[in-house]
Formats: structure tokens, C-alpha cells, sequence
């Protein structure tokens, strides 16, 4: 049974954040929606081109009414690392969200193959949230291939809330 249905409430999310701040869902107000990303961690070099990417068009995604979080299961240390050596600067990032809490977001969960992977980590996924704090779009993955174009959301986005188009997949 899926826990994070399109037009239902997502579950609770509260991080802290490399910027030092705790981080909460409910106290988010976004014109549109927040747009959350889960990643892999520190490790993973398909995060790392994601989210070089995404800093790259954070500033589109604000003036498209987006708030945007990253987050991963890593530690302090290997967040502040991460933001330290890739190019997101840019970014809101978050750690230490557990794999219990994952599971809580449909994430799907992996043992580490090697020993540059961390022992269990989540595999990524990516929801835009509306104000109310219900899910609209959901993109979870088994891998970390295939993961949502951020070019085509951009047109997306502008798409839904020029058409007032509603949450799909709710049935």
C-alpha cells in the first residue's frame, strides 16, 4: 500500500539543513509548490550531475513559484562535504533523513554494493508538494537512472498552473 497518494496529504518531513537551519514542510509557503528532491548522498555521481543541474536553474524554478529542498540520508559531515566539493551552492540542503522516514515517502531503500556506497541508503525521487501540503507529481526510482528532465518540469510547471490542472493518478 502507497503512503503518498496525489492529492493527499504527504507525510511529515523535518530536516536539518547544511545552512544550519532545521527545515519543515508545514512552515514551507511557496506560490506553487515545493519541489523536494531526494538523492542518494555524497557517493553517488548521477546525484551529483542532478543537482549541478538543478543549481544551474534555481533561479527558474523561483520565479516559477517553486521552493526547492535536496535531501539525503548522509550525515552532517558528508552533506557540508557535498556542498563543498560539487557545484551546488545554490541549493537548500538537507541530511540525516533516516531510511525508516524514507520508507514513510515510498522511497526506495538499498544496501550499500561496495565500499564507496554507505551501508543502506535511499534511491531517488523527486515530489512536487502544493501549499495545502498535498502531493501533486510524484517521480520515485528504483535506480539512480531515469530520473525527471528539469527543463521539461520547468514547462510542466507552467503548464499546471496556467491550466489549473489537477493532481492525476488520485483514482
Amino acid at each position: 500500500m502507497k503512503n503518498v497518494l496525489p492529492g493527499k496529504e504527504v507525510p511529515r518531513l523535518r530536516v536539518k539543513t547544511t545552512s544550519g537551519m532545521q527545515w519543515d514542510l508545514r512552515d514551507q509557503e511557496p506560490k506553487n509548490f515545493t519541489m523536494v528532491v531526494f538523492y542518494r548522498g555524497l557517493h553517488c555521481p548521477v546525484c551529483k550531475s542532478y543537482l549541478e543541474e538543478l543549481n544551474s536553474k534555481i533561479e527558474d524554478f523561483q520565479d516559477k513559484g517553486v521552493d526547492v529542498i535536496c535531501i539525503s540520508s548522509n550525515n552532517q559531515s558528508l552533506a557540508e562535504k557535498t556542498l563543498k566539493e560539487w557545484e551546488i551552492d545554490k541549493l537548500s540542503i538537507g541530511y540525516d533523513f533516516n531510511t525508516e522516514d524514507a520508507r514513510k515517502w515510498d522511497l526506495y531503500v538499498s544496501e550499500g554494493i561496495n565500499d564507496k556506497e554507505p551501508e543502506v541508503f535511499f534511491e531517488p525521487g523527486l515530489f512536487l508538494i502544493k501549499p495545502d501540503n498535498t502531493l501533486y507529481a510524484a517521480s520515485i526510482q528504483t535506480m539512480p537512472f531515469a530520473r525527471p528532465k528539469f527543463d521539461e518540469l520547468l514547462k510542466a510547471i507552467d503548464f499546471v498552473v496556467e491550466k489549473e490542472y489537477p493532481a492525476r493518478g488520485e483514482a
